[in-house]
């Protein structure tokens, strides 16, 4: 592995993406994406006593029907890499626990997932690691009860506010040679950015500038623009976000075309829906990635994808103290191989 610029990792021996898998919860899975979910849930309780526990559970299976997809035992699984929005990671460690796999737990808020994909790559490219499991997840009622109110008591939620996704992605990466395949070939550690944003609603206006910031050192790190990219796909900025970020890039003169940006967020639920500003939390770009996005690649659809995950940085105690929301941003790039 070697350094291109400030913040990127270039693997020289790039993972392969072995097998992925999405789950997607109910509402999620009445969303325009649909048919691109692995999984979708009936009941997103799946039969717990609690939604912490409901979530863990999810984590559980994705992780498990990846392994599956890979024919990889359990016991041979070398790390998983992993986080969620849960106090402690929770839901991110007792499935860990149930799975009996060591584990690194990390926390980069709604971009955990790419943040694991850059750091399990680098350590299967270093030759650490022959496999890695990463994943991450979020569930509404879960985020609700941590980061706003329980649902109990029917609290309004302002028009900015995005819906947290319940939903999850995994995919677990190792360091099979050969061509063919998805492999990630770089990736981007983002800088934390505070343009004091204090709305702790507001998410899209909160890590758009992080998203920006991170893209813009991509490229300046790689000497790539947007046209050397089949796809730019941001995670959880919504339809608010997005168009923040377009804002930003165009002021800074940043080659960002319309046409070539997604976000998940926007991607994942009907604006009838009544999901405001659109979809959030870990299990957004994690889901949306391992679904509709890798299974493009895997199809051909698209060659190259620059991932970015963006995360906000607070907490109800930070929020309760009117501290800003910082937002910070992982940038992956994976591409298809023939």
């Amino acid at each position: 592995m070697s350094r291109a610029g400030e913040q990127t990792f270039v693997y020289d021996r790039p993972p392969r993406i072995a097998a992925h898998q999405s789950v997607a919860g109910p509402k999620e899975g009445k969303g325009p994406l649909a048919s691109w979910f692995d999984t979708i849930l009936e009941d997103d309780l799946l039969g717990q006593k609690s939604w912490e526990l409901a979530e863990m559970e999810m984590v559980r299976r994705c992780v498990q029907a990846a392994l599956n997809e890979a024919q990889l035992p359990d016991a041979r699984v070398q790390a998983m890499l992993g986080g969620d929005l849960n106090n402690q990671i929770i839901a991110s460690s007792f499935a860990a626990r149930a799975l009996g796999a060591p584990f690194i737990g990390l926390y980069g808020a709604c971009s955990t997932f790419v943040q694991a994909l850059v750091i399990g790559s680098a350590l299967i490219s270093g030759g650490h690691l022959e496999n890695a499991v990463c994943v991450a997840s979020s569930h509404y009622c879960t985020a609700e009860r941590q980061f706003r109110f329980p649902l109990e008591l029917g609290t309004q939620r302002p028009p900015q506010a995005s819906w947290t996704a319940t939903a999850c992605g995994c995919a677990l990466l190792n360091n099979a040679e050969g061509v063919g395949g998805l492999r990630i070939t770089c990736g981007t550690v983002g800088r934390i950015i505070d343009l004091n944003i204090s709305d702790a609603n507001h998410m899209g206006a909160a890590m758009a500038p992080a998203v920006f910031d991170c893209i813009a050192a991509h490229m300046a790190d790689t000497g790539r623009s947007a046209a050397d990219y089949d796809l730019i796909a941001t995670g959880d900025l919504g339809w608010i976000g997005r168009d923040l970020l377009l804002e930003l890039a165009g002021a800074a003169k940043l080659e960002l075309p319309p046409d070539r940006l997604i976000d998940c967020g926007a991607s994942l639920f009907y604006q009838e829906q009544d999901a405001h500003a659109g979809g959030s939390g870990c299990g957004c770009v994690a889901s949306v990635g391992c679904g509709w996005l890798m299974k493009r690649l895997e199809a051909g659809d698209i060659r190259r994808l620059l991932l970015v995950g963006s995360g906000a940085m607070f907490s109800p105690t930070s929020s309760q103290q009117a501290q800003s929301v910082p937002g910070i941003a992982y940038a992956a790039c994976i591409e298809r191989e023939d």
